[in-house]
This record gives structure tokens, C-alpha cells and sequence, in this order.
């Protein structure tokens, strides 16, 4: 349990939030009389008062020519302000339900000793996806993404629909992974990573990053088997940080349970561990 104790907090996680559209949207579920989470990925609104927006959806209305309403702004303000805080891809290492698809990918290829590397692409390519993207909805008039996003799809037929296009997306990409593309959705492709990585790089100081003891790694390169951006996992930089670079970082935490010398952990303000990665830094 301890091993995996980040692992299982995302998937109860991404989960929970799930149910909550679901619950909100199919029975009716309420707090005080208020809808507790109705909406979708793009745009929802919490207890029916707080919105809470995408702001990669966003951005490709605006760009498609819709004027945002001051809800729409507000919502897309406050979860820029909140994951800007938490580090950006945090969305994606424990909101996002395709983290879970992908992972599940990972473990049945390792088992079946596959290696999925028939198509290769550059970390970049989901940049060049995003700036499609956001080309498409100008010249189209339409939030282009939205309709084709695996994540969006799932998210609405859990909490909508039927259940099957949910499954169909969420098999679309688990074939891609455990046949094709080692981490080729979250990693290569899809544009709202892209965009969070971006983000995060704007906001390079988040509150919650993954602090590094250089002195007691012994670059045993466990912590790089599991990353799923293993291009942030550069020791000499860590070492002089203190820290994994917070730009690409999911917070997913794999890199913490597998580090047998204990050299990484969450770094909180205020926590004793914030306290003592100082003093040996």
C-alpha cells in the first residue's frame, strides 16, 4: 500500500470526479439544494454557484469567435489560478481519466513483453498538435479539440450518455499505447498537455513540487523507469534545484514510490519535509 499510495490516491482521484458528474447529472445529487457538479470538462459549474472552466477551451472559442460571458471568464480564471498553484499538469496526473487508460496500456505491454515502438515522435509534436488546434477552431468557428478529445468524450458519456463512447475513446487510445506509441497520447500528442505544460512553465515555482536529496541518490534510475516525462529527470540539475522541474511534472508521484533511498518526496510550504530539503540544500 505504500509503494503505491500516490497511485491509488490518483485513481480515487480521477474516480471521485468522475462520479460527481455523473451523480450530479443522472440522480440528481445535491448539497443544501444545489447541484453538486454539473457541467463537463470544458465548463462546469460547482454547488450551482462556482464556475469552473478550461482554458484551453477557452481559448479556442475565442478564437472561434465566441464572446465569453463574465462566468466563463471567471471559471477559466479560477482554475488557471488553482493548478497554476498546484503545478499545471497536475491535471493531468490526477484529474484527467486518460492517465488511467495509458497506465493500464503500460502494465499489460510490460506483461506481454511488448514494445510499442512502431511510430515515433519528438516530445515537440504535441506543441505542433496544440498550434493545430487552435488554428482549426479560428478557421472553423468551432472549439475543434472538444469534439474529438478522448478525455472530453469520456467525460461526457459517463456523466451523459450511454457509456459506449466512452469505451470506444477510452479503447481508442489504450490500443494506440499497448500496440503502437509508448506514451504516445499523453506524451506526444495530446494538446491540453501540451498546454498545461506551457502553463507551467509560465508558473516555474509552483506551492506543490517533488523536492530532491542529491546526497542521498545513488542514481539508481528507478525514478526515471516510471516517469512518464523522463526528459524532466536530469540529476545534475536536480542536484543543483533541489528539486524536478515543474513544467512537464505530473506530481503523479511514481517517481516516489519507487526511489529506494527515499531522495524524493512532495515538497509542501510549511511541511517539516519543505523544512528539512531546505536546510540540506
Amino acid at each position: 500500500m505504500r509503494r503505491h499510495r500516490f497511485t491509488i490516491a490518483r485513481r480515487i482521484t480521477e474516480l471521485l470526479v468522475l462520479i460527481l458528474f455523473a451523480g450530479s447529472a443522472r440522480w440528481g445529487w445535491e448539497i443544501a439544494g444545489k447541484p453538486l457538479l454539473l457541467g463537463d470538462l470544458s465548463q462546469s459549474k460547482l454547488l450551482g454557484m462556482i464556475p469552473l472552466g478550461d482554458p484551453l477551451a477557452f481559448l479556442e472559442r475565442l478564437l472561434a469567435g465566441i464572446i465569453p460571458t463574465a462566468t466563463t471568464l471567471i471559471g477559466t480564471a479560477l482554475i488557471t489560478l488553482f493548478y497554476s498553484l498546484l503545478g499545471s499538469r497536475t491535471f493531468c496526473g490526477w484529474i484527467c481519466p486518460m492517465n488511467l487508460v495509458v497506465e493500464a496500456a503500460e502494465w499489460l505491454r510490460t506483461k506481454l513483453g511488448l514494445s510499442a515502438d512502431y511510430i515515433r515522435l519528438p516530445r515537440s509534436a504535441r506543441y505542433a498538435v496544440l498550434a493545430g488546434t487552435l488554428a482549426a477552431s479560428f478557421a472553423t468557428g468551432s472549439a475543434a479539440f472538444e469534439a474529438v478529445s478522448p478525455q472530453a468524450i469520456i467525460w461526457r458519456d459517463v456523466a451523459y450518455g450511454t457509456g459506449l463512447s466512452a469505451l470506444s475513446a477510452a479503447l481508442a487510445v489504450f490500443a494506440l499505447e499497448l500496440g503502437l506509441m509508448r506514451n504516445g497520447w499523453c506524451g506526444h500528442l495530446c494538446p491540453l498537455g501540451a498546454f498545461w505544460s506551457l502553463a507551467g512553465r509560465a508558473s516555474p515555482r509552483p506551492l506543490v513540487t517533488i523536492a530532491f536529496t542529491d546526497s542521498k541518490c545513488t542514481r539508481c534510475a528507478d525514478c526515471l523507469r516510471v516517469c512518464p516525462e523522463k526528459q524532466i529527470i536530469r540529476f545534475k540539475d536536480m542536484a543543483e534545484s533541489g528539486r524536478i522541474p515543474s513544467g512537464e511534472c505530473l506530481n503523479c508521484g511514481r517517481c516516489i514510490e519507487v526511489c529506494p533511498e527515499d531522495a524524493l518526496h512532495f515538497r509542501i510550504p510549511g511541511s517539516s519535509a519543505s523544512k528539512n530539503t531546505h536546510q540540506l540544500n
